[in-house]
């Protein structure tokens, strides 16, 4: 239990992040905590992601344009997590657990750069369609969240986290 309250206080303070200063994040730094998604789960280990670094110019504005947010302008590093549906795991029933799976690899993303003190936020509501193109992904495989990384900017404010009470999302047995 000696690690919980450090685990608890990345988690805590772990937020979606939506104003960046322009510092670069190292490549070590990405590199650090994109070791993390390696490490996450994944039903029957088969890690069905990829992880697209972006960080030039050109593919910055690429990535930019398919979400289409004032905020992200700033943002000098992303890193998109894709899915390959193939390589995933797919229940008897044929649920496919790739968005599962990422999601995961994700969240690791977003605790480590947390604990580095890097902010991150989910972004998902982008035009897949122009960012696969952008990126010249194949067919198998899809973006499933962008992942904007960097210092946040001293000057914004930390949105209060306004959670559900743990007895209003945990029950013992049955429903």
């Amino acid at each position: 239990m000696d690690a919980y309250p450090q685990l608890y206080d990345i988690v805590a303070s772990r937020y979606s992040c939506r104003s960046y200063t322009p510092a670069p994040v190292s490549r070590e730094m990405v590199l650090a905590v994109l070791d993390t998604a390696r490490l996450a789960p994944s039903a029957c280990n088969k890690q069905p992601w990829l992880f697209i670094v972006v960080d030039t110019p050109e593919l910055r504005e690429k990535v930019i344009a398919t979400y289409g947010r004032d905020w992200v302008k700033d943002v000098q590093t992303f890193i998109i997590a894709c899915g390959i549906h193939p390589e995933a795991w797919h229940r008897a029933d044929g649920k496919d657990h790739t968005d599962i799976d990422v999601a995961i690899a994700v969240e690791h993303i977003c605790l480590a750069a947390t604990s580095l003190g890097l902010g991150t936020c989910w972004i998902c509501n982008f035009d897949a369609p122009a960012l696969s193109s952008a990126l010249n992904l194949p067919d198998d495989t899809e973006p499933i969240a962008i992942i904007p990384i960097g210092y946040p900017n001293p000057d914004s404010k930390v949105p209060a986290k306004n959670r559900k009470e743990i007895d209003e999302i945990v029950k013992w047995g049955k429903f």
